[in-house]
């Protein structure tokens, strides 16, 4: 193997297809540069925690070169199913469960041309903003080692930030998805409900949790989502996909009569200083393009209570038979605390976090009426050192639980609406820290055309990949 063809992982993912459709490179050769890259920075990041080289071999085909990912490699959350192969959700309960079953959104992938060949790690049954768990140890954050990659999509943030892969597959239920993804200087897309269709679930009417693409710049991104989506009949929430391809809208250019608003913290969610002084920053970055940006946006009042109970009551009916069983006492606390909660929910709590749910959404939609865009930040604070679990303070605010801290990124998500994650500032501590882009429900392609016009103001996606520090 030829040095050009050892560090095809520095290039961006679009080159790469390209070199693949135009056989200047085979599928065998990008995967094997993979590989060697986790094999040099996996074992000080801990990103990647299972790898299947004989099957992703086994998959690769000239078949696929007409595909929109052109066998490219794509790494997939270790809480999605791939049938044959592991997935534990970072338990030990689940320590050796095989699946049987292939996850819809990793079946659209491998369908258009996509080599699916390693599991990331995430934080035990996805709960959290800090991806470590009994399993398989704690992920780092390639910009500073000391640092978290955020949760629950960690393990896919680390390793596309440092070149592990091109492609890699998050979930969002509270910002599990867009915490990671500015946290390490990648993009991830919190799409709206039904867009990519989702697996087995004890709710599958329930529209707050979503499959969603993580890559390492917006380009790169809006191919990977042109991969995912499409309907599955087994996901009653999910959409025929559109007539066009993402990756084909960013190119149009992005109207100059747009109006932005922004929010430091909805008037109701404490933020750091450091937080505050990116958002100023990003505002300026925005008036500069020639944008119109304002200091606005829609009431959240309610939209802890509101996720709190939602959360529970997800949780509880989830995880009711291990609640249940001897197995609980393996399970970390956090997770035990929300099962519990949930059990305890009574029916006029459901009912009134769907009325604050019906109210958020009604004055969101009416927000977009106005603005064609909402900027908030994707999180509270900076990357936070590895040895914290949760952020229990900020700005002499107190948390009493794990989810209080990430309600800047939770809100959104009782939206419906998509939220693109997208790093703009570094933390004093050498990390990324951003933004998240909020659009109205459906409109992804006009999303992805905006935050890639942002992304071309600033240097990060050329940082990218990092040799772990």
């Amino acid at each position: 193997m030829n040095d050009d063809v050892k560090n095809l992982w520095k290039r961006n993912a679009i080159d790469v297809v390209k070199l693949l459709r135009k056989k200047e490179v085979s599928g065998l050769e990008v995967l094997e540069s993979c590989l060697l890259r986790i094999e040099e920075v996996n074992p000080s990041l801990n990103a990647i925690v299972s790898i299947f080289e004989e099957k992703a071999k086994e998959n690769i085909s000239e078949e696929n070169l007409s595909g929109i990912l052109s066998n490219m490699p794509v790494v997939i959350k270790d809480n999605t199913n791939i049938a044959g192969i592991k997935t534990t959700f970072g338990s030990e309960i689940y320590e050796n469960n095989i699946a049987e079953i292939t996850d819809p959104s990793v079946a659209n992938i491998e369908r258009n041309g996509g080599i699916i060949f390693a599991k990331t790690n995430l934080p035990e049954f996805a709960a959290g903003s800090h991806t470590y768990n009994q399993v398989f140890g704690l992920t780092k954050n390639p910009w500073n080692k000391f640092n978290s990659s955020g949760g629950s999509s960690g393990g896919s943030a680390s390793a596309l930030a440092s070149g592990m892969a091109w492609f890699a597959t998050g979930n969002d239920f509270g910002g599990s998805l867009r915490n990671p993804a500015s946290w390490c200087g990648v993009v991830g897309l919190r799409p709206s409900p039904g867009l990519i269709p989702r697996g087995p679930s004890e709710l599958p009417f329930n529209n707050i949790t979503v499959e969603g693409p993580m890559a390492r710049n917006v380009e790169d991104l809006a191919l990977f989502l042109d991969s995912m989506v499409g309907y599955c009949p087994n996901d009653p929430i999910s959409k025929d996909r559109k007539s066009f391809l993402f990756s084909q809208k960013i190119e149009e250019p992005v109207s100059e009569n747009i109006r932005i608003g922004y929010t430091k913290n909805f008037g109701i969610f404490p933020c750091s200083s450091e937080v505050e002084d990116m958002i100023n920053n990003t505002v300026k970055l925005i008036q500069n393009m020639g944008h119109v940006i304002e200091n606005s946006h829609p009431s959240m009042e309610g939209a802890e209570e509101c996720f709190q109970t939602l959360r529970a009551y997800n949780y509880y009916a989830s995880y009711k038979s291990i609640y249940e069983s001897s197995k609980f006492q393996k399970v970390k606390e956090e997770v035990i605390w929300n099962i519990r909660k949930g059990k305890e929910l009574s029916v006029s709590k459901l009912i009134n976090a769907e009325k604050i749910r019906k109210k958020i959404y009604q004055e969101t939609i009416e927000y977009f009426d106005k603005y064609d865009f909402l900027i908030a930040p994707s999180s509270i604070v900076p990357p936070f050192r590895i040895d914290t679990n949760w952020i229990k303070e900020v700005n002499n605010v107190k948390f009493d639980n794990y989810v209080s801290w990430m309600m800047i990124a939770a809100c959104i998500s009782l939206t419906s609406c998509p939220s693109l994650a997208l790093a703009t500032s570094f933390s004093k501590e050498g990390c990324p820290f951003g933004i998240q882009i909020i659009a109205p429900p459906n409109r992804e392609e006009n999303l992805l055309s905006f935050a890639k016009s942002l992304e071309d103001n600033l240097n990060i996606k050329s940082l990218l990949p990092i040799n772990p520090k």
